[in-house]
């Protein structure tokens, strides 16, 4: 196998981590936005949680973004 080729090959399974973050998030925010319909007297109290959740699940994605460059670019 050339090398350039199995560089992109391993840069694209790098970036499937954008995947999992992107379903994390809806994951997170749709369980939110019920858990808000159901009891709102407590979604202000989760909200700090939810944004905990957010920076959480978006460093991973970016961890494989970066990771994903680091690949293709050195």
């Amino acid at each position: 196998m050339n090398p350039e080729a199995a560089k992109f090959i391993g840069a694209g399974l790098a970036m499937t981590g954008l995947i999992g973050a992107g379903a994390g998030l809806g994951i997170l925010f749709g369980n939110y936005l019920q858990a808000a319909i159901r009891n709102p007297a407590a979604a202000a109290s989760e909200r700090t949680y939810l944004f905990l959740g957010m920076a959480l699940t978006e460093t991973m994605g970016l961890f494989g973004l970066v990771v994903g460059l680091l690949i293709l670019f050195k």
